[in-house]
């Protein structure tokens, strides 16, 4: 039987399995960055929160004094009508009011507000209203997060669920696409 790198010089003065195994810890953390990077497209911004609407939007104002509409990307907030709506309202207030954020965003929705992530000294806003039991894990979008946040995401739900933190203290808490589905149904004729 042959040997095929007999004769072959060592890739890089190293050899053949030290090779592999130098490729394999450059891999490591090249994975871990695209895993906990912000989404692929991603542009950011900093300004300081000058409003909240409700418990996954918020309004910032930038350096040029230009007023963004966010919305809190992979969560969906109670409605204000809705159980916990003016709870959750309030958590975010008290994370977010007045303070400087900075906010990841790639897209726009619907109705024109840039969704994004909003991190506060580090700390991401969205996940910390879900950790509260003050919003749910939008799974619908899910697949538009990175992967590390749709896995914390999905984690903090569970175990404010578990926990009965917030919204999971009703006995059968409505998620709001299923409250705002009903209320539509009652007002079409």
């Amino acid at each position: 039987m042959e040997d095929r790198n007999i004769g072959a010089a060592p890739v890089g003065g190293l050899e053949p399995a030290a090779n592999t195994v130098t490729r394999r810890a450059c891999l490591i953390p090249l994975l871990a960055a695209l895993l906990f990077a912000a989404p692929s497209g991603a542009e950011t911004l900093q300004g300081r929160v000058v409003g909240v609407t409700d418990g996954d939007t918020v309004k910032v104002l930038d350096a040029t004094n230009t007023e963004w509409k966010i919305r809190l990307m992979g969560i969906d907030a109670p409605e204000k009508q809705q159980a916990f709506g003016s709870r959750s309202k309030a958590n975010l207030s008290d994370l977010v009011f007045g303070k400087t954020v900075t906010v990841e965003y790639s897209k726009k929705d619907k109705y024109g507000r840039t969704v994004g992530k909003i991190l506060v000294n580090g700390i991401d806003a969205n996940l910390e209203q879900i950790k509260a039991g003050m919003a749910w894990h939008y799974k619908k979008y899910a697949k538009e997060q990175p992967f590390a946040d749709r896995a914390s995401y999905a984690e903090a739900e569970e175990q404010a669920s578990a926990g009965q933190r917030g919204l999971w203290r009703d006995a059968e808490p409505v998620p709001p696409w299923d409250w705002r589905r009903s209320k539509k149904q009652r007002t079409d004729p």
